[in-house]
């Protein structure tokens, strides 16, 4: 697994954790930097991409809800929401992503 996917991985992994305990995923963040519980330090790729989705939420999941025909976002499961933020805002805001890499990382 490269380290782009590495990160992308860890920023899914935070933005879940952080819906499921109800708290902002940059705070949840930020208490991983000060207070890692792996041995593997955060990515900056992945500080970076939790930081852009929480800073472009409402924008984000106004593209999620338009586009995703016959679902809402409650009814999408929470990882589904995850990833697809993750992979919105690398398509809507940093161009970077390959259309095939929301799907490698669903089956991680």
């Amino acid at each position: 697994m490269g380290a782009r996917t590495k990160a992308r991985k860890r920023a899914l992994d935070l933005l879940f954790e952080a819906e499921q305990r109800e708290i902002n995923a940059k705070d949840l963040l930020d208490e991983r930097v000060l207070a890692p519980v792996t041995p593997a330090p955060l990515p900056e790729y992945t500080a970076v991409l939790v930081r852009g989705v929480v800073d472009h939420w409402r924008t984000i999941n106004e593209a999620l809800e338009t586009y995703a025909r016959g679902w809402t976002l409650d009814r999408m499961p929470a990882v589904d929401r995850a990833l697809l933020r993750v992979a919105a805002y690398e398509v809507l805001y940093l161009s970077l992503i390959h259309i095939s890499e929301p799907t490698r990382l669903r089956r991680i």
